[in-house]
């Protein structure tokens, strides 16, 4: 019985550190609510991450030009992002990472 509260202490403990923890491009995907018209693998209304990574494969500026056309919104009426270029990065990073 004396464990229980400790088990218990642990376990909430864990939930609001893991929150502490939370990945830059995570929150600010989450922030922009990029997820309303994006998804890992699955066209919405914009194309899904997958296609993004695929179809900037093997392209060295991929990065630059992707953070480029967030903090623009570049030619596909895509939203601007206001966030530092490292936060930018992040995001970018996270989708030619995806699979």
């Amino acid at each position: 019985m004396r464990k229980l509260p400790f088990t218990i202490a642990a376990v909430a403990m864990f939930v609001f550190v893991g929150n502490a923890f939370a990945d830059p491009a995570d929150d600010l995907i989450e922030k922009n609510k990029c997820h309303s018209c994006h998804t890992a693998t699955t066209t919405k209304k914009g194309p899904s991450w997958a296609d993004v990574a695929k179809k900037y494969k093997g392209d060295a500026a991929a990065e630059a030009k992707l953070v480029d056309m967030l903090k623009t919104g570049g030619a596909d009426d895509h939203k601007k992002i206001a966030a530092s270029d490292a936060d930018l990065k992040a995001v970018v990073q996270k989708v030619l990472a995806s699979k």
